[in-house]
């Protein structure tokens, strides 16, 4: 089973990371889905998304839950029965991941390519990154301040939000692994705390509930 990585952020969080590397029939041969997980498991037609699918349900048992104790309200948003708590779902090509908390939590996974060079000004300001060295450094910056823009989205979950205008991601270092976001949005700002690992040349981002404040 490769549960590739397991994360414990404090008493309340934790990650559970994924590597893919079964096939479908492999992956699905010791799992009992609800007729409405096998609904929406055919109802994917790429492969690759229905092995993320099944990894996904996966890690719910690694993290103590049952196949089908995830569940998805009518915007998308992934939620948990039973216990009051709060988990968030992401994949990437081979790898898929899920943070669960007591509190509203996000987690977003990138392979980092150069295809983000192309769409960086939709989600933040390019000038911004005019110091760094190389493209790779270029491309590992954007990587993570989209991963972090990402999985804030996630636990904000509001219709209007853009990344361009209303979300910033406080500058950083490599070494800090971390950072901070805010979010401006409908008069209220909301900040969160960020953290960012780098593995196999992909970034997993997460993100810790925010606490609002009136904007002036």
């Amino acid at each position: 089973m490769p549960l590739y990585k397991t994360i414990t952020i404090n008493s309340e969080a934790k990650i559970l990371i994924w590597k893919l590397e079964e096939t479908i029939e492999k992956l699905s041969s010791d799992i009992q889905l609800s007729s409405s997980c096998e609904k929406r498991l055919n109802y994917l037609k790429s492969e690759l998304h229905r092995r993320q699918f099944l990894s996904v349900r996966h890690l719910l048992v690694a993290a103590g839950y049952a196949y089908d104790d995830l569940y998805y309200s009518g915007n998308g948003k992934p939620h948990l029965r039973g216990d009051n708590k709060y988990i968030s779902v992401s994949h990437s090509f081979n790898f898929t991941g899920i943070i669960i908390g007591d509190q509203p939590v996000g987690i977003d996974i990138e392979k980092r390519r150069d295809k983000i060079l192309r769409i960086a000004n939709k989600f933040t300001p390019l000038e911004e990154y005019s110091t760094l060295a190389n493209d790779e450094a270029v491309i590992r910056k954007l990587t993570i301040v989209w991963g972090a823009k990402e999985a804030v989205y996630k636990i904000m979950d509001e219709p209007g939000i853009s990344f361009l205008n209303h979300i910033d991601v406080e500058d950083f270092n490599f070494e800090d692994d971390h950072t901070t976001v805010t979010v401006s949005y409908n008069n209220k700002v909301s900040r969160f705390s960020t953290k960012f690992i780098e593995f196999e040349q992909f970034t997993c981002v997460y993100a810790l509930s925010s606490n609002l404040e009136n904007k002036d």
